[in-house]
């Protein structure tokens, strides 16, 4: 068998092995008028399969056996043969029935090489995510697979990380996986950026030169928190940007920062103080450790420290974001500063409570004891 010409016009050269043995089948059904039988559907399903590992689209796969078909009817023994009209439409009635499950036992054949193909594709991503992310493979081994998902190792890379919702994991099969994937290929082509599932969240890896790209991913899953990192060389850079992400996640969640995307580089203040957590830990038990013998315990102190740095140490909008009185809120940076020693309104002391108070949130005192 030649070649089929599609509905576009291109011909799809599908070998005659694809069609082995329908023709038969059909001429011995034409005068028996059975059904196809069980084993002949598993074997259109398994030619089904074969030909889509074989890169050949169900469209051409189809069209060969209509192809077949209407070359053979006339041919057939059962309709050639028929004595009466009778005869003639019970073998085309059986003949058609044959090839109507003939075809549709090669689109499953065709669809479960194809589900089995997305899931070889799904877990050699996975794999490749892991090892790229951890850093656990062989740099030459991974630059030369990232090439396989568009990714050129050699440049800049940014890295995004979106945690899903409360009560969701991002997976391969997620919706927004998926319209994310459509969007980006649609916009900016199948190249250059890769974005997978990695324990639960959606990752986004993505050079410099593709900004646009990383600004629509971030648009996109930024409907509960993204977080960027700053851009790094190589494999390694993709490895300490994933880091850097994941970290700016953290530190959001435990200083209960209101904000949709996280840039790393606004929270590398962070990393530096609780480098060293033992004299973190001395610092807030020192400076803030007397809040504690305030009535009503120290968090509202500690929330008020928090909240006047958050305003600018300006004392109306301090006050309306804690939702007091400007004279209530000079009594407590009174106490604040009659407990610790140290004043709100001094520019070098405040610099102290505020450090402290960053620190107390970062090991969630006083709740837990340091």
């Amino acid at each position: 068998m030649p070649s089929v010409v599609g509905a576009a016009g291109a011909a799809a050269v599908v070998p005659p092995e694809f069609v082995a043995g329908f023709p038969e089948v059909l001429a011995e059904i034409s005068v028996s008028c059975r059904a196809l039988s069980r084993s002949e559907r598993e074997g259109r399903r398994a030619l089904g399969e074969q030909a889509a590992d074989a890169g050949y689209g169900l469209r051409d796969l189809t069209a060969l056996h209509l192809a077949v078909a209407r070359r053979a009817w006339a041919t057939l023994p059962g309709v050639s043969g028929a004595r009466d009209a009778g005869e003639l439409r019970r073998a085309g009635a059986a003949v058609l029935a044959a090839l109507e499950a003939g075809i549709a036992a090669l689109g499953e054949g065709h669809e479960r090489a194809q589900r089995h193909a997305v899931q070889r594709a799904a877990a050699a991503r996975r794999a490749f995510v892991d090892d790229l992310l951890y850093g656990r493979s062989d740099p030459g081994r991974i630059a030369e697979q990232a090439e396989g998902f568009g990714l050129r190792l050699a440049d800049r890379h940014i890295v995004a990380v979106a945690p899903a919702p409360q009560d969701e994991t991002y997976d391969e099969g997620h919706p927004l996986l998926r319209r994310v994937e459509r969007e980006l290929a649609g916009r900016f082509g199948d190249h250059d950026v890769l974005i997978a599932p990695k324990d639960g969240r959606l990752v986004c890896i993505a050079p410099t030169t593709q900004q646009p790209a990383l600004d629509a991913f971030v648009k996109l899953a930024s409907g509960h928190r993204v977080a960027v990192s700053r851009p790094h060389n190589g494999a390694v850079g993709v490895v300490r940007g994933y880091e850097e992400a994941i970290s700016a996640l953290d530190l959001a969640e435990r200083l209960g920062l209101d904000l949709k995307v996280l840039n790393s580089a606004d929270l590398l203040v962070f990393p530096v103080l609780l480098r060293d957590r033992a004299a973190m830990a001395d610092l807030i038990r020192s400076v803030l450790g007397p809040l504690e013998h305030a009535r009503g315990g120290a968090e509202p102190l500690l929330a008020t420290i928090s909240v006047y740095a958050e305003a600018g140490y300006v004392n109306a909008e301090a006050a309306r974001r804690l939702d007091l009185s400007v004279r209530a809120l000079s009594y407590r940076l009174e106490r604040i500063a009659a407990l610790t020693g140290f004043d709100p309104d001094d520019s070098l002391q405040r610099y102290t409570l505020e450090t402290a108070a960053l620190g107390a949130r970062l090991l969630d005192w006083p709740a837990s004891r340091l």
